[in-house]
């Protein structure tokens, strides 16, 4: 079995022209120091390769759950039938592997955009099928943040662009910070508040401590008179970086620091040399029905569309998710227990 260790998954990684963040091998051993076993697969044939990180998860039972968060990776030949042979010997590799887990289904999430002329059917491996559960938010809004500074404002909604300078007006200041215990403060505040889950005060140290030695991540502090307002951890890898965590406190909105914070995440993100921002979740609906209903809707993420969508950008949707079943009768009662979750929201 072609499974790969830690420097060798890195030097499959320096192949590949665009890597997303969730198959880094650092990303890989955050999730193994919070309960995820992490394998890494590639198969190499004459120019062509696939590749995966592969995350499982323990399940009663002696079961276990697989995902590919935003994979597999691979670069392809022109010649189709010897790209052919290369996809079957990787899809054979992680068939054997799941087995070996016990794994009810494995779940993928492409790090792929979906399109209205796509048939997603077509464009799933063998013996997938498309999931009701994603993990990762399917649709996002992705800033190109490659023009100039005034490009860029320029872009963005008339009222971001107000509120970024009257942030700045009024004494805001962001700033880079290690500070993850008052992170963490604002994280469990914003969250009660907005009602979202939250990662632990261990889970964001370990993020920060993995990426922000390599230069790809900063977690950013916005104030006012040495108080801190808000803050959020940006990632960059390659060309992209990525908005997952942001955090505020109910006091001194008026000042709009989150603007003048995020507004300051993309001048990072491009100062480390990336070319897009992906805001990553925002509700999973088409763009038409975005602008239609977010002046009227609050709850989840409504309210992170009516931020986000002022900072220009474009409104993308991934592949997937799609599940490949081991144990029918297990992976019947999970379509169950998501069902159940529907119908609770």
């Amino acid at each position: 079995m072609s499974i790969l260790t830690p420097s060798e998954w890195d030097q499959f990684l320096l192949q590949q022209s665009d890597v997303h963040l969730l198959q880094t091998t650092a990303w890989g051993e955050l999730k193994s120091a919070f309960g995820w076993e992490v394998f890494r697969i590639a198969v190499e044939r004459n120019g062509a390769n696939l590749g995966a990180q592969i995350l499982f998860r323990r399940l009663p039972f002696g079961l276990s759950f697989a995902y590919i968060p935003k994979g597999p990776l691979g670069h392809t030949h022109t010649d189709e039938s010897h790209q052919k042979a290369v996809d079957q010997n990787f899809w054979s590799e992680v068939d054997n592997l799941c087995r070996r887990k016990r794994a009810v289904f494995l779940k993928i999430e492409p790090d792929r955009l979906s399109a209205e002329n796509n048939d997603e059917l077509n464009l799933m491996p063998t013996g997938f099928r498309i999931s009701p559960h994603p993990i990762q938010p399917p649709r996002t809004i992705v800033v190109n943040i490659h023009p100039d500074e005034e490009a860029q404002l320029a872009g963005m909604k008339q009222k971001t662009r107000y509120n970024i300078r009257l942030a700045k007006k009024k004494g805001v200041v962001v700033h880079p910070s290690s500070d993850i215990d008052s992170f963490f403060e604002m994280m469990q505040s914003t969250g009660e508040r907005e009602q979202f889950g939250i990662h632990s005060l261990d889970y964001y140290r370990k993020a920060y401590d993995l990426f922000h030695p390599q230069g790809a991540c900063e977690l950013l502090l916005a104030e006012y008179g040495g108080e801190p307002l808000a803050a959020l951890m940006v990632f960059a890898w390659g060309k992209r970086s990525w908005y997952f965590y942001g955090a505020s406190t109910p006091i001194h909105r008026e000042r709009m620091p989150t603007y003048l914070l995020q507004w300051e995440a993309l001048r990072w993100a491009r100062s480390v040399g990336c070319t897009y921002y992906d805001l990553w979740g925002i509700p999973d609906y088409d763009e038409h029905t975005l602008e239609e209903e977010f002046t009227n809707r609050k709850l989840g993420l409504w309210g992170v569309y009516r931020f986000k969508r002022g900072f220009g950008g474009n409104v993308r949707r991934s592949l997937g998710p799609w599940d490949k079943v081991y144990k029918p009768l297990f992976y019947n009662l999970y379509l169950r227990w998501v069902k159940r979750g529907e119908t609770e929201q």
